[in-house]
C-alpha cells in the first residue's frame, strides 16, 4: 500500500519536484554542465560515480528539504546506492522529507509518426518489485513528441497508459511523461492534440486510482487547466524541457496549479569546483526560484 504521509505530501504539498534521474545517454552531458569533462573518467562506473557524488552532493544541501522540494526522481543506480549512510530513498524520505520516485523507462525508439516511443523495459516486474522495498513512491516514464501528429500522439498516451496500469498494479504512483519537444514547430497544436489524448487516458484510470502527469510547459497558459483538474490525476508537473531556469519559471508562473519538476534547470549553475558553501547558496537559490513559481 503506498504511504499515506506520501501520498498527502504529493496531493498537498506546496513545492515542486526535483529530477535527478539522468541515465547513461543524458549523464555525460549533465557531467559537462556540472564542470567535469569526459576525459575525467575512464570507464562507465567511474562515471556513475561522479553523477551519484553530484546527486548526494544536492540531496544533503541544507535547502534541500519537504518544505520546498517535495519529491525527487531517482535513477535506478542512485537507488540501488546509499546516501547519508543510508539507502538513497530511506535517506530521501527519512532525513530530507522528500518523497523519492524511480525513473524506469530504458530509452527512446527512433522517430515514427511524429514521435518516440518508449523501448521495452525488460525485468519490469523485477524493478518494480525493488522499488516497493526501496520505500520508493512512484515511478516516472518518458517518450518524446516531435509534431503534431494525431496517430502518433495517440501511440504514446496509449503506451504511457497502459505502463502506467502496469505500475498501479504494483501499489506505485506512475508520472506519465509524454514531452512534447519545445523545437516542435507546431508545438501548441500538438499540445491541443495531447490535451485530448490524455483526458481520454485519464478518463479510463480506475476508480479510485489516480496517475500523475509531467508534462512539458504549455504554449498556451492553463491549456492543462482540465487535466488538473482531473479526479483521477493527483497532480501535473512541469518538465523544463531545455529552457534555462529564468523563462523556464517564467513559463511555469502563469500556469496555475501546474508545479516544476525540472532536471537541467535546477542543476543549472552548480558546479564540482564551487566550495560547498557556494555550492549550497547557488542551490538554494535556484529552489527559491523554481519553488515561488511552482506555487504562483
Amino acid at each position: 500500500m503506498p504511504n499515506a504521509a506520501m501520498t498527502t505530501q504529493m496531493q498537498t504539498g506546496q513545492g515542486f519536484i526535483a529530477a535527478l534521474d539522468q541515465s547513461g545517454g543524458s549523464t555525460p552531458k549533465a557531467l559537462r554542465l556540472y564542470g567535469i569533462e569526459e576525459d575525467h573518467y575512464a570507464s562507465e562506473a567511474e562515471m556513475f560515480d561522479l553523477i551519484h557524488a553530484m546527486r548526494a552532493r544536492i540531496a544533503t544541501a541544507p535547502a534541500f528539504t519537504g518544505d520546498k522540494v517535495i519529491a525527487a526522481i531517482l535513477f535506478e543506480d542512485t537507488m540501488d546506492r546509499q546516501i547519508g549512510g543510508k539507502p538513497a530513498a530511506t535517506f530521501l524520505w527519512e532525513d530530507r522529507g522528500v518523497v523519492p520516485f524511480l525513473k524506469i523507462d530504458k530509452g527512446l525508439e527512433d522517430e515514427t509518426d511524429g514521435v518516440q516511443m518508449m523501448k521495452p523495459i525488460p525485468g519490469l516486474d523485477d524493478l518494480l518489485d525493488r522499488a516497493v522495498g526501496h520505500g520508493i513512491f512512484g515511478t516516472k516514464e518518458r517518450s518524446v513528441i516531435h509534431g503534431a501528429n494525431a496517430a502518433g500522439i495517440a501511440n504514446i498516451v496509449a503506451q504511457q497508459v497502459d505502463l502506467g496500469f502496469q505500475v498501479l498494479a504494483k501499489g506505485l504512483m506512475p508520472i506519465l511523461e509524454p514531452e512534447v519537444s519545445i523545437k516542435a514547430e507546431d508545438k501548441a497544436e500538438a499540445e491541443e492534440i495531447l490535451l485530448a489524448e490524455l483526458l481520454k487516458g485519464c478518463d479510463a484510470v480506475r476508480d479510485g486510482q489516480q496517475v500523475m502527469l509531467k508534462l512539458t510547459i504549455p504554449t498556451k497558459p492553463n491549456l492543462y487547466a482540465p487535466l488538473i483538474a482531473h479526479p483521477k490525476v493527483m497532480r501535473v508537473v512541469a518538465l523544463s524541457g531545455g529552457y534555462e531556469r529564468a523563462e523556464a519559471c517564467e513559463r511555469l508562473a502563469a500556469n496555475s496549479g501546474m508545479i516544476a519538476s525540472f532536471s537541467r534547470a535546477l542543476t543549472e549553475g552548480l558546479s564540482a569546483q564551487q566550495s560547498d558553501d557556494s555550492f549550497n547558496a547557488a542551490l538554494a537559490e535556484a529552489i527559491d526560484a523554481i519553488h515561488a513559481a511552482s506555487i504562483t
